[in-house]
């Protein structure tokens, strides 16, 4: 990044330079920063026609994902023989690409999976399948899944899953929402369609996408928002299972507990109860029918992208008019995607090992004990925690865990993965049915078992990283340290105002609105006084009040729905901040414009509008411009004034961490 540096910077310790480029418009950085930085780019920057949006996290995805696939072309010409499991990646990337084949087949590796559930005439027929239908993965009304316990972290329980909705949230089929008229016809068209192809008349088509929207229509109202859902404190609702088997008169919860674990557990976690105190009026004889074709629509679906090009192209139909897409995935990609998502270690160890080397490792760890200085420091002298609650948070700081890069071993289940090749009978779709079955059983078969702390929730070719409340361990994969985020070649200042304000960033969510619930071993566990869980409540909502209402995308920010995304970007900008100015070389200007950089997003307005309704973070401009207000460098730095685009009264300024 070209500097220009301000006199404010001068007498910081930064070495004055002129610009080699006027990309960034001085006068706009007092009213727009994410303008002055990014607006050049904007102008010219296209959105290729497969995607919904282009910028920063997103051309580091295109770039590695054209770098794989050029490796993947040489590695296949080279015709070697591999170990396992890259060379059942290999052999299922193989028939994900062989369109010729897919064709040829149709609809054929699908139909039995239909008349299966066409098969199912009864509730008897249901409970007399549904163990199979539940290892294989069949849609259904209700769900399991294993996680470690909330509270008991060191366990994994049983957990009860709410099924999807057609449409991306609830609230879409509220208040008469105009999303609601705009979206469903497009999803009905589509799913009938799907149908057809699935050699149903047109119909029959029309008839089960008609019942099976009856159905959609009965869950809709008794599952939670995704602003609801990003209350962690809701979730915890633990119920004896001989309790929780009494919600429904028709399913027989504890025999299908019995058949998939030996004996039914003493407790399941119910993460939304009214969902399930509901479920007998959504779930009985006069429903049975709309089930069913919910069941079908939504299997025809999630199986489109396992079949025909026909099938592909029609079954993303609805994805791409909810996004803003022009054009589906090209065939290789999607291939390309289809495969790396089943063996996602598996390409990221690859990955990892090829183009992340051992310094770039060391100097990523060196930033974040930095910055774990730094918010230990601040922990240490905050003035509105009790003593108490201040030793339990540095406690929690302390344990902490960090894993950069990749992990140190390929996770058991991708090394379970035998793919059927073509030659011997095996389709895409059988290969992609078999490998689901395989890790609902393997993760069945933790229930009970001692959790693994050192899995990996993220491939390390993600351009991403997380912070995980059940284990309190920050992750910074590979994929996601490089430029501009961070590389070598950038000064200290760039590199804390990308990668070092996301590695902090996901610090903060250790004590976000919902971090802070889990205690230092990543258990449910309330460590705050009342007086400072108020306290931060307080700051909480003014958070929330900086962020709710602001307009975008012809709509306007939740600031409920991002609150935990945003004490974690105003957290980890200031700690970050700190940290940069603890470098010999430090130099703010550097710091912030980076940080703006890295924020770059041109997307399309379906693609706003979706994630203003789902998305638990802000939109990206947002949190490149308002964060920055926060910090009192900012208006040195760039002489920002009051009568500024860019200018927040001081008694205005969040401050959390």
């Amino acid at each position: 990044m070209n500097k220009l540096i301000l006199n404010a910077n001068d007498a910081q310790g930064g070495q004055s330079q002129q610009p080699a480029e006027d990309s960034i418009v001085k006068s706009l950085l007092k009213d727009d920063l994410y303008k002055a930085v990014n607006g050049r780019w904007e102008k010219t920057a296209e959105i290729p026609a497969d995607h919904s949006s282009t910028g920063g996290f997103m051309d580091l995805n295109d770039n590695i994902d054209k770098q794989l696939m050029s490796d993947l072309d040489d590695i296949i010409k080279e015709n070697k023989s591999h170990d396992a499991p890259f060379s059942e990646f290999l052999k299922l990337y193989e028939l994900a690409r062989n369109y010729k084949k897919r064709d040829a087949d149709g609809a054929d590796p699908l139909k039995p999976y239909l008349e299966k559930i066409e098969n199912i005439t009864s509730f008897d027929d249901l409970n007399e399948s549904l163990p199979e239908l539940v290892k294989e993965g069949y849609p259904l009304p209700f769900g399991f899944w294993v996680e470690p316990d909330m509270k008991n972290t060191q366990v994994n329980a049983l957990f009860a899953a709410v099924p999807g909705l057609f449409l991306p949230d609830r609230t879409y089929y509220e208040n008469n929402n105009p999303a609601y008229k705009q979206l469903m016809p497009v999803f009905t068209k589509m799913a009938s369609q799907l149908l057809v192809l699935a050699d149903y008349s047109s119909n029959e088509a029309d008839e089960i996408v008609e019942s099976a929207k009856r159905f959609d229509a009965k869950i809709a109202p008794n599952v939670k928002s995704a602003e609801e859902s990003a209350d962690y404190s809701k979730m915890y609702n633990p119920q004896k299972f001989a309790y929780f088997s009494e919600s429904s008169s028709h399913i027989d919860f504890m025999n299908l507990a019995d058949s998939l674990f030996g004996n039914a557990p003493e407790q399941v976690i119910v993460t939304e109860p009214k969902f399930y105190e509901r479920f007998d009026g959504l779930v009985n004889t006069n429903t049975f029918t709309d089930m069913k074709n919910w069941m079908l629509v939504n299997m025809v679906r999630s199986a489109s992208g396992y079949l025909s090009e026909e099938f592909r192209q029609t079954g993303s139909v609805f994805s791409r008019a909810l996004s803003g897409k022009k054009e589906a995935t090209p065939q290789k990609k999607s291939a390309f995607y289809l495969a790396e998502g089943t063996f996602g270690q598996t390409i990221g160890d690859y990955y990892a090992k090829k183009y992340f080397g051992p310094k770039a490792k060391a100097d990523v760890e060196h930033m974040v004990r930095s910055m774990i200085a730094v918010y230990k420091n601040r922990l240490s002298n905050n003035d509105w925690l009790s003593k108490a609650t201040r030793e339990k948070a540095i406690l929690k700081l302390d344990k902490l865990e960090l894993q950069v890069g990749y992990p140190d071993h390929i996770d058991e289940l991708e090394y379970k993965f035998k793919v059927i090749p073509e030659s011997e009978g095996g389709t895409l779709f059988d290969n992609m049915s078999q490998f689901g079955a395989i890790t609902v059983q393997d993760t069945f078969e933790k229930l009970g078992k001692p959790v693994d702390r050192t899995k990996w929730e993220m491939s390390a070719a993600t351009v991403n990283a997380y912070y995980e409340p059940f284990k309190n361990i920050i992750v910074f994969p590979a994929a996601i340290l490089q430029a501009p985020f961070y590389s070598l070649k950038q000064t200290s200042s760039q590199n804390y105002g990308g990668i070092g304000a996301v590695i902090a960033h996901e610090i903060s969510h250790a004590f976000d609105n919902n971090g802070s619930l889990f205690d230092e071993l990543g258990n449910l566990n309330n460590w705050w006084t009342k007086e400072d869980h108020d306290h931060f409540s307080k700051l909480a909502d003014k958070m929330i009040k900086e962020f709710d209402g602001i307009p975008y995308a012809g709509a306007k920010v939740n600031g409920k729905l991002t609150v935990s995304e945003n004490i974690a970007d105003g957290g980890g900008l200031s700690c970050a901040n700190e940290a940069a100015k603890n470098e010999k070389d430090y130099n703010l200007y550097d710091f912030f414009i980076n940080w703006a950089k890295v924020w770059r997003m041109k997307a399309t307005e379906q693609y706003k509008q979706l994630l203003l309704n789902i998305d638990v973070h802000a939109p990206a401009e947002l949190r490149a411009n308002v964060q920055v207000k926060n910090l009192d460098d900012f208006y040195s730095t760039f002489e920002v004034k009051p009568g500024d685009g860019m200018y927040l009264k001081p008694e205005d300024r969040v401050k959390i961490w």
